[in-house]
C-alpha cells in the first residue's frame, strides 16, 4: 500500500435475513370445503402447474373428494378469515407398497406468493415424513414449474429432467429425538395460531352482526318517528 493511501474498504456480504416461523396447521377431513375453495381459486395456469394438467372444476372436486386423511398428511397456512392461502399434500404409499417413499405437492394462492410459504410447507413435510420413517421424498413437477423445483434444489434434492417433466428426490435421515420434538412443537404452534384466529374471527363476526342489529333498530325508530 502506498504511503498516505487509505486502506481499501472490504465489503462483507450482507447476512441473509432469517426466515420467520410460519404457523402451519394440519388440515383435517372437516375442512374439505376450505381445500376446495383454495384450489378452485387457482388460475388455470396454476392448476396446470399444481396437477400437471389444466384441471377443471369437476376434476378438482374429485381430487378433494378422494383425499385420504387417514393415510396422507395435508398442511395449510391460513389467513385471518380462516381461508387456506397455501397448502401442501404429503402423500404416503398405499398399504402393501413401499412405505419408505412419499410424494410432496404444494399450491400457494397468487396474492400470498413471495413470502416463502412453499419452502416452509416443504420443510414441515420433511419433518413429518422423516418421523414417519420415510427415507425418500419425491416431487413430480412440470419442468416449467421453476418455483417448485427451486424449493427442491434449495433443500438439497436431486432433480432429474425428462422432457416436459422433472422428478426431484430428497434422501431423509432416520428420525431422531430432535425431529420428533420439532414435529410436536410445530404442530402445536400451528394449532394455537389457528385457534386464536378462529376466536378473533368469531368476535368480529359477532360485532358485525351486532352493528347490523343496532343499525336496523335505529332505522326503525327513525321511520316510526312522527
Amino acid at each position: 500500500m502506498a504511503a498516505g493511501q487509505a486502506p481499501a474498504t472490504v465489503r462483507k456480504p450482507r447476512p441473509r435475513a432469517a426466515a420467520g416461523l410460519v404457523p402451519i396447521r394440519s388440515v383435517g377431513p372437516r375442512e374439505r370445503h376450505r381445500i376446495l375453495s383454495h384450489l378452485l381459486a387457482l388460475s388455470q395456469r396454476d392448476r396446470y402447474l399444481r396437477f400437471g394438467y389444466a384441471a377443471s372444476d369437476e376434476q378438482v372436486q374429485r381430487y378433494v373428494d378422494g383425499l385420504d386423511f387417514q393415510r396422507d398428511e395435508l398442511f395449510g397456512i391460513y389467513n385471518r378469515r380462516l381461508e387456506i392461502i397455501a397448502m401442501a399434500h404429503l402423500a404416503f404409499a398405499p398399504t402393501g407398497q413401499d412405505g419408505s417413499c412419499a410424494e410432496f405437492g404444494v399450491s400457494v394462492s397468487e396474492h400470498a406468493r413471495g413470502r416463502g410459504y412453499g419452502a416452509r410447507l416443504f420443510e414441515r413435510a420433511v419433518v413429518v415424513a422423516r418421523n414417519e420413517g420415510v427415507s425418500m421424498l419425491f416431487i413430480h413437477a412440470l419442468s416449467e414449474n421453476t418455483a417448485m423445483l427451486r424449493i427442491a434444489r434449495n433443500a438439497g434434492a436431486t432433480v432429474v429432467r425428462s422432457g416436459s417433466e422433472s422428478e426431484a428426490h430428497l434422501e431423509l435421515p432416520a428420525p431422531s429425538l430432535d425431529s420428533r420434538v420439532s414435529g410436536i412443537a410445530l404442530g402445536q404452534f400451528g394449532e394455537v395460531d389457528f385457534q386464536l384466529k378462529a376466536r378473533a374471527h368469531q368476535f368480529w363476526t359477532f360485532l358485525a352482526g351486532l352493528q347490523e342489529v343496532r343499525s336496523g333498530v335505529r332505522d326503525a325508530r327513525q321511520r316510526s318517528a312522527p
